[in-house]
């Protein structure tokens, strides 16, 4: 379906409820793999709006324009608030649209809920219960988004002896550790692969495939760790820790001028 084919919000007065012309617009900005900025700008409605719409009716992979537009209508008629998705819709529109972009790029949708919201909150550093109320789901869900993230090197824990509770931190540098941590996993799975080439035989049309495919995939991997080391110092460096207090003086040793 071409957006140039259909009406422009089929009269209605921006502001009140979506068409039915307006839903199959929406859909055919996702089919076009659109931002949910870029639909909304096009139907002229805010980008909150249309975030909404699609979070309560199947998301951006399950929206169907004609089902969205009864369920709409069936609420209407009881007065009833619209159920919340699955995973649920974040408030901030600019938030749901930078999860959609890592949705997009291959995160599960709930860890990306939750790599986001730690990324925009003010101190990069959340519990396991404060994401879960701040993102309105189930302290299991992001028990399990928490630990792909701590494995892929995104995030990791600390632990609150005092509150005796973990806690979820996302560092300035988090980009660096996580294409290294990446690097380094694909390096494992050249080796491995490249093995199984040797195994099957480089006379063999499957040993080549496979000593090709390690090779490709080792050559990336170290080319990738080369280049984070040389652009580490664009990211921002953690402080340094404070000097430790000197055995027996009773004094703080203080670095000199």
């Amino acid at each position: 379906m071409q957006w140039e084919g259909l009406e422009r919000n089929n009269g209605v007065v921006p502001g009140g409820r979506l068409t039915q012309q307006e839903r199959r617009r929406i859909a055919a900005g996702l089919a076009e793999r659109l931002s949910y900025a870029e639909i909304a700008r096009r139907l002229d409605r805010p980008t909150s709006t249309i975030s909404r719409e699609i979070g309560r009716n199947g998301g951006p992979g399950g929206y169907r324009p004609e089902q969205a537009h009864r369920a709409t209508e069936r609420r209407a008629r009881r007065g009833t608030p619209a159920p919340p998705s699955g995973a649920g819709v974040p408030a901030d529109a600019a938030q749901a649209e930078v999860v959609e972009m890592a949705v997009r790029m291959g995160l599960p949708r709930m860890t990306a809920r939750v790599l986001i919201d730690l990324l925009l909150s003010e101190t990069g550093r959340l519990s396991a219960a404060e994401l879960a109320r701040r993102l309105r789901v189930s302290p299991a869900s992001v028990s399990t988004a928490v630990t792909y993230l701590i494995q892929q090197g995104m995030i990791r824990r600390e632990r609150d002896q005092r509150r005796r509770r973990d806690i979820y931190v996302v560092d300035d540098d988090t980009w660096y550790h996580a294409m290294v941590t990446s690097s380094w996993q694909t390096l494992e799975a050249a080796a491995v692969t490249m093995a199984a080439g040797e195994t099957a035989g480089l006379d063999t049309p499957v040993g080549r495939r496979l000593a090709g495919a390690g090779a490709f995939l080792e050559r990336i991997s170290l080319d990738t760790l080369e280049s984070a080391e040389r652009w580490r110092h664009l990211m921002p460096m953690p402080p340094a820790p404070a000097p430790a207090p000197e055995v027996g003086s009773g004094r703080e040793v203080r670095p000199g001028p």
